[in-house]
């Protein structure tokens, strides 16, 4: 058990980094004509409203939660944020988030898999990505209940020790998780996979995101006589 915790927690990290990094870059080098979003609003724009804001809206809160979450070390809000207060404000923010996101993808899902004409241009990438993504939200929200018999932050704290000793390249990080409960490292596993996973699939539109709309100049439209 010792060695399988090894390559999971202390090796597959950095595989699943390297894969995540390198794939994107090369799949943006030698792939241009496969980098897109794939939408099928086109297709059929009924639910797609609500059912992307919702899913999209609580990977938003899910990611921002998370980095900030884990990767801020303990010292810089220490002083006016205790444990147990980070504890409460990640199970109810990440809880809500979550929920976004299960239910924003089930709906999704549903969509691509009873829709004749959606379905019918949907690969199997797009649905096996899509399904992990919602397995992956069920799994977040399974964590609280697991939480929530650590109300003083313990559990939280190994999992944060964990994420910033992967990040900052310290040895023997697996062992951060000893004693963590079995829904936190299935849920590690599935996050790391899904990195493994994003170069290969649509996931790639999220790196052509456009932040540089809020930053450019205005654009002047004359209409023509």
């Amino acid at each position: 058990m010792h060695y399988v915790n090894m390559l999971l927690f202390d090796i597959y990290p950095y595989l699943a980094g390297t894969v995540f990094l390198v794939g994107s870059w090369l799949r943006y080098d030698y792939g241009q004509y496969s980098w897109r979003a794939g939408s099928s609003q086109m297709l059929d724009k009924k639910g797609m409203r609500l059912a992307s804001n919702l899913f999209h809206l609580g990977i938003l809160g899910i990611f921002s939660g998370h980095f900030l979450g884990m990767l801020t070390p303990h010292w810089m809000y220490e002083a006016f944020l205790p444990i147990e207060v980070k504890q409460e404000m990640a199970m109810i923010g990440g809880g809500s988030a979550g929920v976004l996101t299960f239910v924003g993808g089930i709906l999704l899902l549903k969509r691509r898999l009873t829709n004749p004409r959606i379905r019918a241009t949907s690969s199997v990438g797009d649905i096996l990505i899509l399904s992990l993504l919602v397995i992956q939200a069920g799994l977040g929200l399974l964590t609280i209940p697991f939480s929530a018999q650590h109300m003083d932050g313990s559990e939280m704290m190994k999992l944060v020790g964990w994420t910033q000793s992967i990040v900052n390249f310290h040895g023997g990080a697996s062992a951060h998780l000893d004693g963590v409960a079995w829904v936190f490292k299935l849920h590690i596993v599935l996050g790391l996979t899904l990195f493994v996973l994003f170069p290969f699939c649509r996931l790639v539109h999220i790196w052509s995101a456009p932040v540089e709309y809020l930053t450019r100049r205005y654009q002047l439209v004359r209409n023509r006589r």
